[in-house]
């Protein structure tokens, strides 16, 4: 079973568990169904028909599958919550439960195929169920965070036009507060115990509705789900995936999820693979190492944003086990990763994808010399991969401005070595500019974790009336420092820096801070500290 901290995909599980494996012994991960990196590419061969459905072209499969007698022995929904209550599923009660909910959907709402759907629940069985039940009806996805805030919320609803919002007690008022100001709004479910006038209560409605329901014939290229992203400047923008390019193009990534919050969950349960930003690592390495007890654990995966070297030399001292490090955005799935079997060097995130030629290009779409940095781009001509967004929906405009002559921009800047390995040196707008030095943040938030009394950092620009800007680094401490006097610290640090990296890269500036803002992914949010930064100046 693979493990997703805070993972927004469907949990379905495909073989058994592995062999109980001691709690720290050095292992290295071996490819399952490829024999090294160049295999990849000759077993990577998916064909992407006129008509797919997640629905009915996997999930219905592997139902008929166990309704012929080859049920699996593990189930294909596990979910676990706080108290250690369980929800097994099989793909026949997956099915069941999920029909039922299309129902509620096309039938007690009116929604048709291609209306919108705005989903803000926590990871309980009905988000996985709205999920489903969404592709069984051909609406569109539009999942949201309960962190929103009511502005967040009203931009969504009023510039998706969602027919239908589902959501518990929790969002439930702040939903209540912006509907009147989105017309085209016209259901509104709640998932609660409580019931709630203007509502309709979902555990009713799925219970009482027909479990009989056929899934629509979607085209592989028809809209599937729309993501919010926010880039640095404007309103998040609508980033919309095709039935295909998520439904299809997810398969690089893996198949097998388990997901959940807790650690023990680890040790409990025979969770073989650990994926989860680098944020989390960053605080599990910190943690008293008996904890650390995963006796089925075979193989860590990071995503999100770049790990530090020294946390992923860390985490091997706890566990024995390698981080393979993954790169990729909501527009695109999995870019580049370590594949098992590859070579982890420290600071890359590996190589391209097999559904993707990687390259890395100046401002005029040329590619540049290996060694040189560049823009991180993917090939989209003559064809354009059937994994990478559809558009930014309603802004052509800024659809266009993500390509450059045959290459698709992923706004972030690296350096591509002799061996093809990918190395990341910051998003293209987060690169300092001082006194005519080129600083990375990335470079320095690994010098600086280095040093004892930093539990992670962030990097970003400052102004300065005479270099233009500086390097600004804001901390947090371990705990054992926490109490030391700050003065002395700071420059301890800035020495530290000095001695790791080339010393015009120290920073002159820096803020302890008790946390860092984050996204609900645990990406660390510079532009917020960065403008910040510079409205103060």
């Amino acid at each position: 079973l693979n493990f997703y901290i805070g993972c927004n995909n469907i949990i379905l599980n495909s073989g058994r568990p592995p062999p109980c494996l001691s709690a720290v012994r050095t292992k290295t991960s071996s490819p399952k169904n490829f024999t090294d990196y160049s295999s990849l590419s000759l077993i990577y061969r998916p064909r992407v028909p006129a008509l797919f459905n997640f629905a009915r072209d996997l999930l219905d499969f592997w139902e008929e599958k166990e309704k012929a007698g080859k049920k699996s022995s593990q189930p294909a929904f596990w979910w676990v919550n706080d108290d250690n209550e369980e929800i097994r599923w099989s793909f026949e009660e997956l099915g069941f439960h999920s029909r039922k909910l299309a129902n509620v959907l096309t039938e007690e709402c009116g929604l048709v195929r291609g209306d919108r759907v705005f989903l803000v629940l926590p990871r309980v069985p009905e988000w996985w169920l709205v999920n489903i039940a969404c592709l069984r009806t051909g609406t569109v996805l539009i999942p949201g965070t309960s962190q929103l805030t009511a502005r967040d919320v009203l931009h969504r609803l009023q510039v998706s036009e969602a027919k239908c919002v589902i959501t518990d007690e929790s969002m439930a008022p702040l939903l209540e507060a912006v509907s009147p100001q989105c017309p085209a709004l016209t259901t509104k479910l709640l998932l609660s115990s409580k019931g709630r006038p203007g509502w309709g209560d979902l555990t009713a409605l799925i219970r009482s509705a027909s479990a009989d329901h056929v899934c629509v014939d979607t085209r592989s290229d028809e809209p599937m789900t729309i993501f919010f992203t926010s880039g640095t400047t404007g309103s998040p923008k609508m980033t919309q995936h095709s039935h295909c390019s998520y439904g299809l193009g997810l398969t690089v990534n893996g198949r097998c999820v388990f997901t959940f919050i807790r650690i023990p969950t680890l040790s409990s349960f025979p969770i073989s693979t650990f994926c989860t930003a680098p944020t989390a690592y960053r605080m599990l390495v910190q943690e008293d190492p008996s904890r650390f007890q995963f006796q089925a654990l075979e193989h860590c995966l990071s995503a999100g944003e770049p790990i530090n070297p020294e946390v992923m030399s860390k985490w091997r001292e706890l566990t024995g086990l390698d981080i393979y490090e993954g790169y990729g955005q909501t527009e695109t799935v999995l870019i580049a990763g370590t594949f098992k079997g590859m070579e982890i060097r420290p600071g890359s995130f590996g190589k391209a994808s097999p559904a993707y030629d990687v390259q890395v290009v100046d401002e005029e779409g040329n590619i540049v010399p290996q060694g040189t940095e560049g823009n991180l781009a993917i090939r989209v001509k003559p064809h354009k991969p059937f994994s990478l967004f559809t558009e930014y929906t309603g802004e052509p405009e800024k659809t266009a401005e993500c390509y450059c002559g045959d290459f698709y921009l992923t706004g972030d800047r690296g350096v591509m070595d002799r061996d093809g390995y990918l190395w990341f040196v910051g998003r293209a707008d987060d690169v300092i500019l001082s006194a005519g030095y080129r600083i990375g943040p990335f470079e320095v938030e690994n010098a600086l974790i280095e040093h004892d009394a930093v539990a992670e950092s962030a990097v970003v620009s400052s102004p300065d009336p005479v270099r233009g800007e500086v390097v600004k680094a804001f901390v947090v401490l371990t705990p054992e420092y926490r109490s030391k006097e700050q003065s002395g610290l700071i420059r301890e640090l800035q020495t530290h820096v000095k001695k790791v990296t080339a010393p015009y890269k120290y920073p002159r500036k820096i803020e302890f801070v008790d946390q860092l803002p984050k996204t609900v992914s645990g990406k660390i949010r510079r532009v917020e500290l960065r403008k910040k930064e510079w409205e103060q100046s």
